[in-house]
């Protein structure tokens, strides 16, 4: 259950960013955030008062600090995704989103069996392959600053949420999104960027459920599985925004973003098996 709900994180966040890159093209990437993420704030709150649940402070604690790392992470993923290739900026931002929760989770106890811990150490190489490219302008060193960053900020949402208990049911999460929405319009003022909705931004209404479906799936599969498995394949969402990206943008897939894209497959099959 853990390595489907994981899979399902996956397909949601590649989609979700592929969607967000396009309408960042058109809007800023901050207007983009703050609509998706003030969506899902609303969403959050419906489903939250449909879950039940009675989180302590602990749990609150936690998606406070999982909400900082969501807006910053959005915030830089839109951004490098409107301003250089989709398929350099969000296969980079895997790899800070995957490695933190690994090392968090190896440190709280974490031991993945031996087939899984092959398919953790595989999908690191599968997501640098699917990023490389052979681009070498000031929009790709940009992207690359800004999937790191982006990396860095879901790396920190994903180590924090699947800390929250049980008991909370889904009330974590509409607080969560709260400090979210807030992150990204303090770093956008801060920075001096446009982040006042528009009709443009609009489209990014419909990612405020998807990245819901996202991070719900994610935190469910922490329930049934190791953090540091769950945050690994979920952090396989590039394969997802490039083949978009291929088949709809006409991006090419390189030789070796394809043997990405087999290794990613391998890592999971791994994981599953193991």
């Amino acid at each position: 259950m853990a390595v489907v709900l994981s899979l399902v994180s996956a397909l949601a966040y590649g989609v979700s960013d592929f969607l967000g890159g396009i309408t960042a093209k058109r809007a800023t990437a901050w207007q983009v955030a703050v609509i998706g993420q003030s969506t899902a704030v609303v969403l959050m709150t419906l489903v939250a008062l449909i879950a039940g649940g009675s989180p302590s402070s602990h749990d609150l604690g936690m998606a406070a600090a999982a909400g900082v790392g969501s807006g910053l992470g959005c915030a830089f993923l839109y951004r490098g995704l409107a301003g250089a290739r989709m398929g350099v900026v969000a296969p980079i931002s895997a790899v800070g989103t995957a490695l933190l929760p690994v090392i968090v989770g190896v440190t709280l106890g974490d031991r993945p069996h031996v087939l899984a811990t092959i398919g953790i150490i595989l999908a690191f190489p599968a997501i640098v392959l699917i990023s490389r490219t052979n681009d070498a302008d000031d929009a790709h060193r940009s992207g690359v600053v800004d999937g790191l960053l982006a990396g860095l900020g879901f790396g920190v949402l994903f180590s924090f949420v699947a800390q929250v208990d049980d008991a909370a049911g889904m009330w974590h999460f509409p607080l969560m999104y709260l400090v979210s929405t807030l992150t990204v319009l303090v770093t956008a003022i801060s920075l001096r960027q446009v982040w006042r909705p528009s009709r443009d931004a609009l489209p990014a209404l419909v990612m405020g459920p998807i990245s819901v479906v996202a991070v719900v799936a994610f935190y469910l599969g922490t329930r049934h599985g190791l953090l540091s498995i769950v945050a690994v394949i979920s952090s396989l969402y590039p394969a997802a925004t490039v083949l978009l990206a291929a088949l709809l943008l006409k991006e090419r897939i390189q030789p070796w973003q394809a043997v990405g894209l087999a290794c990613a497959t391998a890592a999971v099959t791994l994981v599953a098996l193991g």
